[in-house]
């Protein structure tokens, strides 16, 4: 099995999805020699030694006693990561690329708010806390509903619980004033910005991460990686499909560039870029033509 065949039935359910080994199959195309299950060990002996402090402050008298409550787990968690552990967002060097693999994370114990909130729901999960995380605009974030509310957390900031009108600052500052019509941003409906993610969007996200560091820093082969990968989790996105066979086209590999965006006009045949694309299309169909 290949590994992107092997990334590929590790995805086919999202309930089911080991979100956690999904995120170290991607980085398996930095390290080809990556041992999964040995990162999934450290997590899980993670988890377990959190799990150990609990039972044991659980079992003392006092006021102690009856930490089970989720918000006094969700401090634990952030004691133990970000505290004992030094896990901390890479505010310094944002665009690494290993600030988007999960190994590296574990090894480094920095990264950006996905790969840090994917440890944390990780963690969290194993715990007992039904954590969820949340595709916020311009910034990942994990949230724990509660009776009577919902605790937002960013594990980018050592697990910092934010307000409502933090949140709404961060609003303002990654959506334009224009974008919703006659309401103003300040106004907007928390809510819709707070659904959970899947696990298929989650890795969405993270490949999108990639993809614009690789796209920036002028690496079509490893650009090449992560689109194959992002049209596994999301088959249906014709604008990957495009991109993809634009690289293609750049690697000078022209048949496969061909198929790509063929494909991608048939599945948009009234795509802004239809003439840009059906012109790189007669070049290729050219180039092909030459190699027969």
């Amino acid at each position: 099995m290949t590994p992107l065949e092997d990334f590929a039935r590790a995805i086919e359910d999202d309930a089911g999805m080991d979100l956690s080994r999904a995120c170290l199959l991607v980085a398996q195309d930095a390290y080809p020699e990556l041992d999964v299950e040995h990162y999934l060990d450290r997590i899980a002996r993670l988890a377990q030694r959190l799990e150990d402090r609990l039972r044991l402050v659980d079992r003392l008298p006092g006021p102690a006693a009856g930490r089970e409550a989720a918000e006094s787990r969700v401090i634990a968690l952030n004691e133990f990561l970000f505290g004992e552990l030094g896990f901390r967002g890479n505010a310094a060097d944002y665009y690494d690329p290993r600030n988007s693999y999960l190994n590296e994370v574990i090894e480094r114990r920095t990264g950006i708010p996905l790969t840090l909130s994917v440890l944390y729901l990780e963690l969290g999960r194993r715990i007992g806390l039904a954590l969820e995380g949340v595709s916020f605009p311009g910034h990942f974030l994990v949230q724990l509903r509660l009776r009577g509310g919902t605790l937002v957390l960013d594990p980018f900031s050592g697990g910092v619980p934010l307000s409502e009108a933090e949140l709404r600052e961060r609003l303002q500052r990654v959506i334009p004033e224009d974008a919703a019509a006659d309401v103003p941003v300040a106004e907007l409906p928390l809510d819709q910005f707070l659904e959970p993610a899947t696990n298929r969007q989650i890795l969405a996200r993270l490949l999108r991460n990639l993809k614009g560091i690789f796209l920036e820093r002028g690496e079509p082969e490893r650009l090449l990686q992560v689109l194959n990968r992002m049209l596994v989790v999301q088959p249906d996105a014709a604008a990957e499909l495009r991109d993809r066979g634009l690289v293609y086209q750049r690697l000078e590999c022209w048949r496969p560039a061909l198929q790509d965006l063929t494909d991608y006009l048939h599945r948009e045949p009234d795509a802004a870029d239809v003439a840009e694309v059906r012109a790189c299309l007669v070049e290729l169909a050219a180039r092909c033509a030459r190699m027969n």
